[in-house]
């Protein structure tokens, strides 16, 4: 691909900062012991999202100061490029109508690939407002449970609807209610085991004001970050932990 004359000499997949995915023998040992024996185990993770922002240069110096920045080793950090320069285009289920079956579908394909998945659920502002969170969340959770064999390759992004794109943040005990609610789910309906280890993460406008309260609840493991993935400022949120 050419911009400007000048050849790139670098293609995007997703891009891993730091970190790997787990090896599928932990997630196979994880079924043979005993779960409540079990420390909870749940490394921090942070996403850039994109989305459709950045020239290749730019966001090729981008990962380039990611990569010299001081970044705890402790943290996997994971960015997603724009479709421009991957293969496939990220599904967008309130603008395409797409159901929570398929999206499940579309994880099991993924996982299926070799693929590792960041599964995005999450309430629009009415139906938060009508009190039906988690029943929202927990559907479509679901959908994408029933799709999962292997969960060591999959972390659940709790996207509330209403905060994306919009400033607006949820509070640190709001994004706390939700997500351990989520973990209380997957213990209920898919293991302890898996409950304790698969991370659940926040995204929503999250800043380097808004992450280190966010951070500091128990059951936040990680954000998905949009436009603050692009800024200097993405440095302070993977170290958000720290």
């Amino acid at each position: 691909m050419e911009e400007g004359g000048e050849k790139e000499e670098f293609c995007f997949t997703a891009i891993y900062i730091s970190g790997r995915w787990p090896e599928p023998s932990v997630c196979s040992d994880l079924q043979r012991v005993d779960p409540c024996a079990m420390a909870p185990s749940r490394k921090f993770f942070v996403g850039g999202n994109w989305k459709m922002n950045g020239r290749k240069k730019c966001l090729g110096e981008l990962i380039c100061t990611l990569n010299a920045a001081k970044l705890p080793a402790d943290t996997e950090v994971v960015c997603a490029p724009p479709t421009a320069y991957i293969d496939f285009a990220r599904q967008k289920r309130h603008i395409f109508g797409e159901s929570d079956e398929l999206i499940g579908q579309k994880v099991n394909h993924a996982l299926s690939e070799g693929l590792g998945v960041i599964a995005c659920i999450g309430e629009k502002l009415d139906e938060r407002e009508a009190g039906i969170t988690e029943k929202v969340v927990f559907e479509q959770t679901k959908a994408i449970a029933d799709n999962v064999k292997d969960w060591c390759k999959v972390v659940l992004a709790y996207e509330p609807v209403w905060a994306i794109g919009t400033g607006k943040t949820a509070t640190p005990q709001q994004a706390q209610e939700v997500h351990e609610k989520l973990r209380g789910w997957l213990k209920c309906n898919v293991s302890e085991g898996v409950a304790q280890c698969t991370r659940i993460i926040y995204g929503g406008s999250v800043t380097g004001a808004t992450c280190k309260e966010l951070a500091s609840q128990p059951d936040v493991d990680g954000f998905l970050v949009g436009g603050a993935s692009l800024k200097p400022e993405f440095v302070d949120i993977i170290n958000a932990k720290q």
